[in-house]
């Protein structure tokens, strides 16, 4: 027998059709969505109703839920439900398997629960990726999370995890290659006065928005090190000591962070390098026109960058600092 035939006798075994000219693989491929890893003392499950995965179980811990995946993604037209108590105030999601998360449908969470996603792999938000949750939402590729009383959840070293805790998160621990935070054109919205964080590798919002009145957009390029997380009551913050390397955070294609509304609105962009650029590229913040009252006040949005700062190609970077007749603003420019 030639090395021709015994090959074409053993693709065949595999169950590969042949044909004239061309070898076609055919193969019974499931496409990783949200699958728990079984690492927890009580384990998340996950049921398939239609389209909705309903996300159940967990480890509770006081007000903090623990959930952890090997792997999470949100198809096209489906919804990732995380069925948590009413009570719980912050739902922290560890992916501890080798995969990036890819979000292309709804992400939903009950009641006002702050949503922690943390996938050291990295994070894609596709065009169609939604935000349903009550509370703050932090996307990051960090390996794991600080709390408080010193413990770590960690997505690269699950097995750690035995007894949890009911201390409040107080940072962010990074390896030295994590992945990247990217918006690819979708609309991630929030409640008014929540905070919308995205913290990883390379942070790049392409043609996407960003939007959550009267709140707070942190986005930050993390090198490596750790980044502080801090709560003072009104919204959840970020802060960067200089042990912190950074990575670099790029806006383009018409992408948009507006926190726009009756009353403050931040923006804190912490990166090596901030490139800003491209036509109906905006950064935003301040007050509603006809939408504020005499005490309302203007956030800000501080860039902050170790390398360059790049405004460029008809981007704006805007503050509405006063009201004036419908049709008109007054922009403070940086």
């Amino acid at each position: 027998m030639s090395f021709r035939s015994a090959c074409l006798d053993w693709l065949q075994g595999l169950g590969i059709a042949i044909g004239s000219g061309f070898i076609a693989f055919y193969a019974n491929i499931s496409v990783a969505q949200i699958t728990p890893d079984a690492t927890l003392p009580n384990n998340s499950n996950v049921i398939l109703e239609g389209n909705t995965r309903i996300i159940s179980g967990g480890t509770t811990r006081g007000a903090n839920l623990f959930h952890s995946f090997s792997d999470f993604s949100v198809p096209t037209g489906s919804e990732a439900l995380f069925n948590n108590r009413l009570d719980i105030q912050n739902i922290l999601t560890r992916v501890t398997g080798s995969g990036v998360s890819n979000i292309n449908g709804s992400i939903r969470a009950l009641g006002r629960a702050n949503l922690f996603i943390i996938n050291p792999n990295g994070i894609i938000f596709s065009k169609n990726a939604l935000l349903n949750i009550g509370g703050s939402f932090i996307a990051t590729s960090a390996n794991s999370m600080k709390f408080a009383d010193g413990f770590e959840f960690s997505a690269t070293n699950p097995q750690s995890v035995f007894l949890l805790t009911i201390s409040v998160p107080v940072g962010l621990q990074f390896g030295t290659n994590p992945g990247n935070i990217q918006v690819q054109g979708s609309t991630l919205r929030l409640n008014p006065g929540q905070t919308l964080a995205l913290v990883g590798g390379f942070v790049n919002i392409d043609g996407g928005r960003l939007l959550t009145s009267k709140g707070r957009i942190e986005l930050a390029g993390v090198a490596a090190g750790t980044v502080g997380l801090s709560n003072n009551g009104s919204y959840l913050g970020l802060n960067f000591p200089d042990s912190a390397v950074k990575a670099d955070v790029s806006l383009s294609n018409g992408a948009e962070a507006n926190v726009r509304g009756a009353d403050k609105g931040s923006i804190a962009i912490n990166a090596r390098n901030i490139d800003i650029s491209g036509e109906n590229t905006r950064v935003r913040a301040g007050i509603f026109i006809d939408n504020g009252t005499p005490q309302s006040q203007a956030g800000d949005i501080e860039l902050n960058a170790t390398g360059i700062v790049k405004v460029r190609d008809g981007s704006i970077i805007s503050i509405v600092v006063k009201q004036l007749p419908p049709q008109t603003e007054y922009y403070r420019w940086c």
